[in-house]
């Protein structure tokens, strides 16, 4: 891949492609592609600093800080070395800087003055706990509107205003990025992939982010109910390891929260029995929680496709430039193929010239060629963008790869494309802190995971977004979207599906449902069938 006929010139945003590139694109002399663009990589160094070396060195450190923000090393690529040792761009310090250099304004602790009783409840206790250092662990358990994350950004804005540490973490990156400082459990503890009942930490008890770690005074964990409970348990071990606290979480004060009526965590084929034993709520830690509930219809339409689409994408043809009403709106599905009928008429009304990117496929470990290029590029898989990319200049997307969740590019977010190139697009983040922030997309390969019921491993380069006006249930998970179209074809298929998509629009004014419903009543009323495992929602 090469960055050939880039006309961009926002070189922070092209360290970050060049980076993203030596990651997912694996070009073949790394060197040449170094030295054909460093000017522009340099370009806003240059104009600051005289010395060329130092020029360099910026250059180099960024580059750096990129990479091992996804757990990569300089030395892996043929680079330039740092030529002064400056070990103070390294991702812990960086980390660890980020979150002591959080600024609290005077009007995010004015929020606080806006918390209804349920919420002022929560905030006084948990806020008894900090000013009397109290450890504690706390759930904090409401449907979808009843202000979880408002909740949230108020304790950690007046517990930092304290001159106390205070980390945001999330399950998701794209619900972490709704919090000040958020980054995923798995950056923030260094939990391995692979879990089992003893797994630990991989960060050493010498490194900065330990020292935080051990700092740190109170700990927020939105959508705690999509671990699985292991992750949790590894949390803990972790904690009571470094602090040398045999306390939960090593006596820090621990706010979890989410909503067991959603989609649990994730269990591959699993069972009910599996996915239930999965649950934070099956952790021994269970028994240590104290539990704070914060308590808030939808019409239903049965019509056609198209009147769901015109009510809750009105008049797109002249308000399909306005970012906000873009953003504004999303129709929620519980397949792939539905959404893809869903997004495929949307960008018909679209306005503008449409951009179409093929993707290039590959059958790995096919050696006797069974599996011709068209049916390769037929295939349509969840997590993978399509091969038939249509987009055009002002349309929503979704990134499916975590590529710099740091900087808000994480599976999940959501962004508008803004211009077109060969290799790269750029496009605009429109989601919670990096909202307005530019980036470019290049194009990575990307595979199916290994549970899908291929004989051969499918690797499709490809930009790895799709059209995002409509999206599944799991990717709107964490999301407030303030009106919701809802099209189910057919019934839900697991637990929380259909709790989180009649919970996501911000009132039931603004939440359309269409169903086409797969039997018949007595009455004139319109139902669907749901999918709910008590186990996992009564004590």
């Amino acid at each position: 891949m090469s960055c050939k006929g880039f006309i961009f010139q926002f070189p922070s945003a092209l360290r970050r492609l060049f980076a993203t590139m030596l990651i997912f694109c694996e070009p073949g002399n790394v060197r040449k592609l170094w030295n054909d663009h460093y000017d522009s990589l340099s370009e806003d160094y240059r104009k600051q600093y005289g010395c060329a070396k130092r020029v360099q060195n910026m250059v180099i450190i960024d580059i750096r800080v990129f990479l091992e923000s996804m757990s990569k090393k300089l030395s892996d690529y043929d680079l330039p070395n740092v030529v002064a040792h400056i070990d103070l761009h390294s991702r812990d310090y960086h980390e660890v800087q980020e979150e002591y250099s959080i600024n609290v304004e005077n009007k995010d602790l004015l929020a606080r003055d806006s918390l209804n009783p349920d919420q002022k409840f929560a905030y006084d206790e948990i806020m008894r706990h900090v000013d009397e250092n109290i450890p504690g662990v706390f759930f904090i358990d409401g449907p979808g509107g009843t202000g979880k994350t408002f909740l949230y950004k108020v304790l950690l804005f007046n517990i930092r205003a304290r001159g106390l540490n205070a980390l945001a973490t999330a399950t998701l990156g794209v619900v972490a990025n709704n919090m000040p400082g958020g980054r995923t459990a798995y950056s923030r503890f260094g939990i391995p992939l692979n879990l089992d009942n003893n797994s630990m930490h991989k960060i050493t008890k010498q490194s900065r982010k330990t020292q935080l770690l051990c700092e740190v005074k109170v700990i927020v964990w939105d959508e705690a109910t999509m671990a699985k409970r292991q992750v949790v348990e590894a949390v803990d071990r972790t904690m009571q390891d470094i602090t040398d606290e045999k306390l939960p979480f090593g006596g820090k004060i621990m706010v979890m929260g989410g909503d067991f009526r959603k989609v649990l965590s994730v269990v591959r084929r699993g069972t009910q029995a599996q996915i239930v034993d999965s649950s934070l709520r099956m952790s021994p830690l269970w028994a240590s929680v104290k539990r704070i509930r914060l308590n808030i219809y939808i019409r239903a339409v049965n019509d056609h496709v198209d009147a769901l689409i015109d009510a809750i994408f009105p008049s797109l043809q002249s308000n399909g430039t306005d970012s906000k009403f873009i953003i504004s709106r999303a129709i929620l599905l519980t397949k792939n193929e539905s959404v893809d009928e869903i997004n495929n008429k949307l960008i018909e009304r679209l306005y503008g010239e449409q951009k179409v990117y093929y993707s290039c496929d590959e059958a790995k470990y096919d050696k006797n060629n069974l599996y011709l290029m068209e049916y390769l590029n037929s295939l349509n898989v969840s997590g993978v963008p399509p091969h038939y990319l249509r987009l055009k200049t002002g349309c929503l997307v979704i990134l499916l790869q975590n590529i710099d969740p740091s900087n808000g590019l994480c599976n999940g977010t959501r962004l508008i494309c803004r211009a077109f190139q060969q290799n790269a697009i750029d496009a605009e983040i429109v989601v919670d802190q990096h909202t307005g922030k530019r980036v470019f997309l290049p194009i990575i390969p990307l595979c199916p995971s290994d549970g899908e019921m291929f004989s051969f491993k499918l690797k499709r380069k490809q930009f790895p977004i799709r059209l995002s006006f409509s999206m599944t249930i799991k990717k709107a998970q964490g999301q407030t979207i303030p009106n919701v179209g809802v099209y189910l074809p057919e019934s839900v298929f697991s637990h929380g599906q259909l709790y989180v998509i009649l919970s996501k629009g911000i009132s039931r004014v603004n939440t359309i449902v269409l169903i086409k419903p797969e039997k018949t009543f007595d009455n004139d009323e319109i139902y669907t069938s749901n999918v709910v495992y008590k186990e996992v929602l009564y004590d």
